[in-house]
């Protein structure tokens, strides 16, 4: 709607319509949070749960009303209309941008519950919406690096642990977990760094959604697999608030979740770990080949 616009005054538009429906919105979920800390009754809860999650959709469908006015994007989807908001999904995708998380909203928003997603533990100090991360029940993971762990074999498997404890509290509900499979975004170096088998890819890393399957598999109805492509090349954030993200390509493949790898235990069965990473792997190389027509 704006495209007559130059794109920098677009950006500016962009953030401050983020910024005060940011702002806007999180005034009273932090009261609805307050209520919910002050009353630990059932009733209570579930009371303040629905208007938790009638604000986050209220959010991101804002997001979407400025996206539409700075953006002119061309969408190309496939594989929206077979879910369903009364259910629970699994969902993860690669992941190439910041984009890519309004991306998903902008699409999923009110066909599935709001997505849940694994943060790293130093988001909760962005400003504002961290706290709103954290009111909204997001698990936030502490990354450790290989040569710490050497250090302090204690702390292996403490992000996995918090994934059992966030997804314990979502058995009651539908829900939408969100896992981005690579850990990171994509980058030439990080690619090179990893030595990746994958052409568009980072290697998958299986535990997360493990964890998830281990603790909440009977209640997911499957796992969505999500492919984002940007056409024009992988925008950077200031691109999509300024409107100059001109198409995405997004196919969404539906899952079933094989039975064998429900209520398994990631970190002990090594039978299973192996046999769960070796299917993965194959889901990403059906993505790879994938990103591969898409690219040509």
């Amino acid at each position: 709607m704006l495209s007559f616009l130059p794109a920098f005054l677009r950006g500016i538009i962009g953030v401050c319509c983020l910024a005060l429906n940011t702002l806007f919105c999180c005034i009273p979920l932090f009261a609805v949070t307050l209520l919910k800390i002050c009353l630990p009754f059932a009733a209570a809860q579930r009371v303040c749960n629905w208007l938790m999650n009638f604000i986050h959709e209220f959010w991101i469908s804002c997001n979407k009303l400025w996206m539409d006015l700075v953006c002119s994007t061309r969408w190309q989807v496939e594989g929206l209309k077979d879910l369903d908001y009364q259910h629970s999904y699994l969902v993860t995708s690669n992941h190439q941008s910041w984009v890519d998380i309004l991306v998903l909203q902008y699409l999923l928003n009110r066909r599935i519950r709001p997505l849940k997603f694994f943060l790293k533990q130093e988001l909760i100090w962005v400003p504002v919406i961290g706290l709103c991360w954290w009111a909204l029940g997001f698990p936030f993971m502490k990354r450790y690096s290989k040569a710490y762990l050497e250090k302090h074999p204690e702390k292996k498997g403490k992000d996995l642990e918090t994934t059992r404890r966030t997804c314990d509290k979502f058995r009651a509900n539908p829900v939408g977990i969100f896992n981005f499979l690579e850990g990171t975004r994509y980058t030439p170096s990080k690619h090179a760094a990893q030595q990746s088998p994958y052409k568009y890819l980072l290697k998958p890393k299986a535990g997360g959604i493990a964890f998830v399957l281990d603790a909440m598999g009977e209640q997911l109805h499957s796992i969505v697999n999500v492919t984002i492509y940007y056409p024009q090349g992988i925008p950077g954030f200031w691109n999509l608030l300024s409107g100059e993200v001109k198409e995405v390509v997004v196919n969404f493949r539906e899952l079933k979740i094989p039975r064998e790898f429900i209520g398994k235990n990631y970190d002990q069965d090594a039978e299973y770990r192996q046999a769960f990473q070796q299917w993965v792997n194959v889901l990403w190389q059906e993505k790879d080949d994938e990103l591969a027509r898409l690219h040509h």
